[in-house]
């Protein structure tokens, strides 16, 4: 079993001061083995937090990061799963599904996460899953303003991810199960 957190456009601190107290209650150092984020993160403080979390940090370049090193794309491999990372400032549409499958297929991916919308969203497509983690922060975009903070949790363990959706209404952490299991004959 892996745990991976997929997290983006936190926007901090232009949008947003910091990172939500629910979240950070909830994040123990050593106990994620990954987190995958989408970019905007802005500051090195951001990066430098997340990587007190877990030293296995992925983060592609959001339209805001100052750090130009981040990669456009990444893709990684997780147990039985090949995941594409993008922060989606590139797909035009944006957020929209079929261009958003279209990425999966040309990165032959199983799981593409990709942000910029601040829009949480997951969705089976095809053979495998496309997931946006929202806004960690709950900032707003230029698509929309009413975004309330969330990240996602992965649970991997061999050809099945369940991925939790934490997201912060009223107050209050609201949490949301899907169930994913990978075919052996996906990609």
């Amino acid at each position: 079993m892996v745990l991976v957190m997929a997290i983006g456009d936190l926007h901090i601190p232009h949008r947003a001061l910091e990172f939500p107290t629910k979240f950070k209650s909830m994040l123990v150092p050593g106990k994620i083995q990954h987190i995958i984020c989408t970019g905007n993160l802005c500051i090195k403080e951001v990066h430098d937090y997340l990587k007190s979390l877990t030293p296995n940090l992925h983060i592609t370049r959001g339209e805001y990061d100052e750090d130009a090193r981040y990669p456009e794309i990444e893709t990684l491999t997780i147990e039985q799963f090949k995941l594409g990372l993008s922060h989606g400032h590139q797909v035009v549409p944006w957020g929209d599904f079929d261009s958003l499958a279209m990425v999966q297929r040309q990165l032959d991916v199983d799981i593409l996460v990709s942000g910029h919308s601040h829009r949480f969203m997951v969705y089976k497509h095809e053979m495998g899953m496309v997931i946006n983690p929202g806004s960690a922060t709950g900032s707003y975009s230029s698509m929309t303003y009413d975004v309330n903070p969330s990240i996602v949790l992965m649970d991997i363990d061999g050809l099945r991810v369940v991925v939790y959706v934490y997201e912060l209404v009223d107050g209050e952490v609201k949490v949301e199960k899907i169930d994913f299991k990978k075919t052996s004959t996906t990609t």
